[in-house]
C-alpha cells in the first residue's frame, strides 16, 4: 500500500483584500498537468507526495511542500488519514495537512502576491476559498476539503473508486 501525504495552504484572513480582491482565504492549489502517467492528471490538488522509507509523514509533507513550492511551513496542522481504495491504482493511505500561511505573500516569498515558483508537476495558483469546489477535482477530495476548510481537527474517511468514479 501506498503512503503518501497532501497539504492544503491557506493565506489571508477575513476581511482582508487577497490577490483577487476578495475578502476570503486563498488556498495554494496544484493543477496536474506535467507529469507522465498521472493519476491526478488534469485535476486540481493540494501540494504533498510519497513517504520515503525512514521518513515520517510531517517531515514527508514538509519536504515536499518545500520542494514543490519552495515555501517552508511552520504552522501546520496533521488533520487524519483518507485511505483510498481502487480498482485502478495502488491503495493508498493519504496524511492530511492544513498550513497557514500569514501575509498576503506567504512563507519565505513573503510580500509578493505571485504564486511559488513553478513545480514539474503541474501549475500552481491561488485560489480563492469561494471558488475551490468549482475546480476538476476527485469528488472524493470535496468530502475532506469541505471539513479542512471549515476547520475540522480530525479527518478520516475511506474513499473506493471504480476507475475515477466514487462508490
Amino acid at each position: 500500500m501506498k503512503k503518501a501525504t497532501l497539504c492544503y495552504i491557506r493565506r489571508g484572513k477575513p476581511g482582508e483584500k487577497t490577490e483577487s480582491g476578495g475578502g476570503s482565504h486563498e488556498y495554494l492549489m496544484l493543477y496536474r498537468n506535467k507529469k507522465k502517467d498521472d493519476p491526478n492528471e488534469g485535476k486540481w490538488i493540494g501540494v504533498g507526495g510519497k513517504i520515503e522509507p525512514g521518513e515520517t509523514p510531517d517531515e514527508c509533507m514538509l519536504r515536499e511542500v518545500r520542494e514543490e513550492t519552495g515555501l517552508e511551513l511552520t504552522d501546520y496542522h496533521f488533520c487524519g488519514v483518507i485511505h483510498f481504495i481502487s480498482d485502478t491504482w495502488e491503495d493508498e493511505d493519504m496524511y492530511l495537512y492544513r498550513a497557514e500561511i500569514r501575509g498576503a505573500g506567504g512563507g519565505d516569498k513573503a510580500g509578493s502576491d505571485e504564486a511559488p515558483a513553478c513545480c514539474d508537476e503541474g501549475e500552481l495558483r491561488w485560489i480563492p476559498e469561494e471558488q475551490l469546489m468549482d475546480l476538476p477535482m476527485w469528488e472524493g477530495d470535496k468530502l475532506f476539503l469541505k471539513p479542512l476548510m471549515e476547520g475540522a481537527e480530525k479527518i478520516n474517511l475511506t474513499l473506493r473508486y471504480e476507475g475515477e468514479e466514487l462508490i
